[in-house]
């Protein structure tokens, strides 16, 4: 391979490294081309399924950052740069492997973390994102029918005392408006009647001083 060329594929795969959230290495000896295909096609767009060199895979991962990778990389390598749901990429590799044991699944990377065999194995185990969200929907749903209940009990019951009130009320009126309404006139009766005696008490003394001169006329008279 020229030079340009080589730093060319080198360069591709590093772009790859960088734009997947993870990989995994598998060794794909034994499968034909159909079934690599029947592989591209099972990931679907959780996953680019290529095939590399290890030498420049090795010279890819290094300029990445990736490290962990040189143990792994022997023997003929093909690499799944994931781009989706990480777990459903490992889910389909793990199935892909079952159905065809001439997959075998070497390791991989997740985060910058380097994951041997067993780890990617676990992470196929793990539920899908979309199983989890409807989870996540399903607990928040019943969070929010328990907040619904707890706001309306109150208001229920508020409901059912004013109910029983006005049945009540319609039985016997004087508990609205009866007694209630009654006291009150007892003092206002006594307030008017105070300021009833004071006006016909004030006339009386002007009459009493307009007598007594008339009586003093007389007299003198």
């Amino acid at each position: 391979m020229a030079r340009a060329d080589k730093q060319a594929a080198v360069a591709e795969i590093v772009d790859s490294f960088n734009d997947a959230a993870g990989a995994v290495l598998t060794e794909y000896r034994g499968l034909t081309v159909k079934e690599l295909q029947t592989l591209r096609r099972s990931l679907g767009e959780n996953a680019d399924y290529a095939v590399v060199k290890n030498t420049l895979a090795k010279l890819a991962a290094e300029q990445a950052g990736i490290q962990g990778f040189d143990e792994l990389l022997n023997g003929p390598t093909a690499i799944a740069f994931i781009k989706g749901d990480v777990v459903e990429a490992a889910k389909g590799l793990r199935d892909f492997a079952k159905a065809n044991p001439a997959l075998v699944i070497k390791g991989g990377y997740l985060d910058g973390n380097a994951l041997d065999a067993s780890e990617v194995a676990k992470l196929a185990d793990l539920e899908s994102r979309e199983v989890l969200l409807g989870k996540l929907a399903g607990a928040m749903l019943a969070s929010l029918s328990q907040a619904v209940y707890l706001l309306n009990a109150p208001l229920a019951q508020a409901a059912r005392l004013a109910g029983a009130l006005q049945a009540k009320a319609e039985q016997d009126p004087s508990i609205l408006a009866g007694g209630a309404g009654s006291a009150p006139a007892e003092p206002a009766a006594e307030e008017a009647a105070p300021e009833a005696a004071a006006e016909e008490e004030a006339p009386a003394e002007p009459e009493a001083a307009a007598e007594e001169p008339a009586a003093e006329a007389t007299d003198e008279a």
